[in-house]
């Protein structure tokens, strides 16, 4: 009888299921946000989310391999996001884009309607994603003082020289559409964490704040060169105090 569980094992797959999700976020910013801090696990190919009543609350992230997804869901559960903690498991159908992939993929007559009003969209975000999930460039090429010059950037914001260490972080080259929200999903993840500043006269710039500089140090190489959309590569240096 200790084998029966309250919900049936559901084979591991390349797609994860995620809901108690936070409905008052709008559908694309749910998806970046989404897409930011999953792909710290892997390729993602594809983030869906829908603004039917019967899908609120609801997404599914898939990954280009299974320990990808297997990393993610470990990981994730429960993580507080957007002030809700977050269930998932895995998806109990292969995705589309996975099965076109592989060869297996069959129209399915009984979803016609639902994948007609979701193609456009699906269609625009299955190349933006592709992109967006090339690795990350995670701490190891970059050093605690990357290179300043990037290409259209805030240049009159960047220091000559780097500022000395300090738990302040400035970051760069943001896309011009983000939000605190969106970037206090990515940095959160790292100990230490107390806020996300911008300035909106400043697009494209942000200062996060972490309770000392080893943490702000952690976050620093972790996220050095993330790339929030394929143009925008973060550029991350201490902050001048």
């Amino acid at each position: 009888m200790s084998e029966v569980n309250a919900t049936p094992e559901i084979p591991q797959n390349n797609t994860i299921y995620i809901n108690n999700l936070n409905e008052k976020i709008k559908i694309d910013e749910l998806k970046k946000s989404l897409f930011a801090v999953f792909t710290q696990f892997g390729k993602i190919l594809e983030v869906l989310a829908f603004k039917t009543l019967k899908h609120k609350g609801q997404a599914w992230v898939v990954f280009e391999d299974v320990s990808s997804a297997s990393n993610a869901l470990r990981q994730m559960q429960g993580f507080p996001f957007y002030d809700k903690p977050m269930r998932i498991q895995y998806a109990k159908t292969k995705s589309d884009v996975i099965a076109k992939a592989d060869g297996t993929f069959v129209p399915r007559e009984k979803r016609k309607r639902h994948e007609e009003k979701g193609k456009k969209r699906k269609d625009q975000h299955d190349a933006n994603l592709a992109g967006m999930g090339l690795n990350p460039a995670y701490a190891g090429a970059y050093g605690a003082a990357p290179a300043i010059s990037y290409p259209g950037g805030a240049k009159s914001m960047v220091p000559e020289a780097p500022a000395p260490p300090n738990n302040i972080l400035f970051i760069q080259n943001l896309p011009n559409d983000s939000t605190p929200m969106m970037l206090q999903m990515l940095f959160l993840q790292y100990p230490g964490f107390k806020e996300v500043r911008m300035v909106e006269t400043k697009p494209g710039i942000a200062f996060v704040e972490y309770g000392d500089e080893m943490q702000s140090t952690v976050a620093m190489q972790a996220l050095q060169g993330f790339k929030i959309t394929p143009q925008n590569p973060m550029l991350i240096t201490y902050a001048k105090k």
